[in-house]
C-alpha cells in the first residue's frame, strides 16, 4: 500500500449513533481469491449513523481509503473498497459482522483511483456481484489503465497492477441506486477526476475526494482528468445543498460547515491563474490525526 500524499490520491435528519443492533454475478475468473481470517467470532457493529458502517472506524484501525458499508435487513453495498491487499481484511470483517456474502447488491466506485478501487476485481470474484460507477470511471476500470487511475506515477516512484473490472452498472447524475428499502441519489462531482460520483442519503453525502475534513480537497493534475472549474463547481453544489454530514474517502467524516467550504473554493479560485500548479505536499497531518481517532472510536461531533 501507499502511504503520504501519493496514495490519497429531502429525507430523514440522522445523527451519530453507537452501538446499533440488528439482527449480477462475477465475470473475471481467472484469478481465485481466498480469505484469511484475522477478527474473533461474531463482532458487534458500531455504525456512524442509521445503516452506516465505515470499516475503518469499525476496526478502531486504518486498513486502507474510507470503506463505507451500506445496509438494510435486505442488503448492503460497499461504496469503494481500496487496495486489493487490503480486500481479505475488509471481507473478513464484513463476515464478522454478520453481513451475508449473497445480500452484496453491488459494488460501488466513487471514482476509477487506485487507491480506491485497486481491490475491485477480488471482491468481485469473492461476493458474485456487480460493479457500479460513473460511464466515465467504467472506460478506466474495464481497461484498467495504470496511468489514469495512479497506479503508475513514474516521477514518484509508483508502480502498482491495476486489475481490470467489468462495471455493469453505471450511472449518472440524478439516477437512484437502490440497497434493499435505501435509496442512494447519485451526484456527478468532477473536478479530482472527470468521473467522481458522490452519494446523498437523507442528510448524509458519500462525497468521495471532493473535500475533506481540514479543508483539503483530492489531487488535481492535468493527466488525471482533473478541473479545477469543474472542482470548484461540485464543490459550490455541496455547499448550496442542504445536506448536514459529509463521509468523505478519506480521513474522519464532519458536520458540513459552509464557511469552511468558502475557504476552499476560494483556494482553487487561486490555483486558476497561477503558472504552475502541482501536489508537491509532503505529509498530511489529518491521516495521523484520524489514526489516533479510530483507535479512540472516536464519532463525529
Amino acid at each position: 500500500m501507499i502511504d503520504g500524499v501519493a496514495g490519497w490520491l429531502r429525507a430523514p435528519h440522522w445523527g451519530p449513533i453507537m452501538g446499533l443492533e440488528t439482527s449480477g454475478v462475477a465475470d473475471e475468473p481467472e484469478t481465485s481469491y481466498l480469505l484469511t481470517p484475522s477478527w474473533p467470532e461474531m463482532l458487534q457493529r458500531t455504525p456512524l449513523f442509521p445503516h452506516v458502517i465505515e470499516l475503518n472506524h469499525q476496526a478502531r484501525r486504518r486498513i486502507t481509503c474510507s470503506v463505507y458499508l451500506i445496509y438494510d435487513d435486505d442488503a448492503w453495498t460497499l461504496i469503494d473498497i481500496g487496495y486489493e491487499d487490503a480486500v481479505d481484511d475488509c471481507l473478513e470483517l464484513i463476515r464478522q459482522l454478520d453481513f451475508p456474502f449473497a445480500k452484496c447488491a453491488t459494488l460501488i466506485a466513487s471514482h476509477a483511483d487506485v487507491d480506491h478501487i485497486q481491490g475491485l476485481a477480488k471482491a468481485k470474484q469473492v461476493l458474485k456481484t456487480s460493479v457500479t460507477c460513473h460511464p466515465l470511471s467504467a472506460v478506466h476500470l474495464e481497461s484498467g489503465d495504470r496511468i489514469a487511475t495512479f497506479a503508475n506515477i513514474a516521477a514518484q516512484g509508483i508502480d502498482l497492477e491495476m486489475p481490470a473490472v467489468k462495471c455493469e452498472n453505471q450511472v449518472v447524475d440524478g439516477e437512484i441506486v437502490k440497497i434493499g428499502s435505501l435509496e442512494l441519489e447519485a451526484w456527478h462531482t468532477p473536478g479530482h477526476t472527470d468521473g467522481q460520483l458522490s452519494f446523498r442519503m437523507g442528510n448524509l453525502l458519500f462525497a468521495g475526494d471532493n473535500l475533506f475534513r481540514d479543508g483539503c480537497v483530492g489531487a488535481i493534475d492535468a493527466h488525471h482528468g482533473s478541473s479545477i472549474p469543474d472542482f470548484i463547481s461540485s464543490l459550490t453544489r455541496i455547499r448550496d445543498s442542504d445536506v448536514e454530514w459529509l463521509l468523505p474517502s478519506h480521513g474522519p467524516v464532519f458536520r458540513k460547515e459552509n464557511a469552511m467550504i468558502d475557504r476552499t473554493i476560494e483556494r482553487l479560485e487561486g490555483y486558476l491563474h497561477m503558472a504552475d500548479f502541482g501536489t508537491c505536499a509532503i505529509d498530511w497531518p489529518l491521516m495521523d490525526q484520524w489514526e489516533r481517532e479510530l483507535v479512540d472510536g472516536k464519532l463525529p461531533d
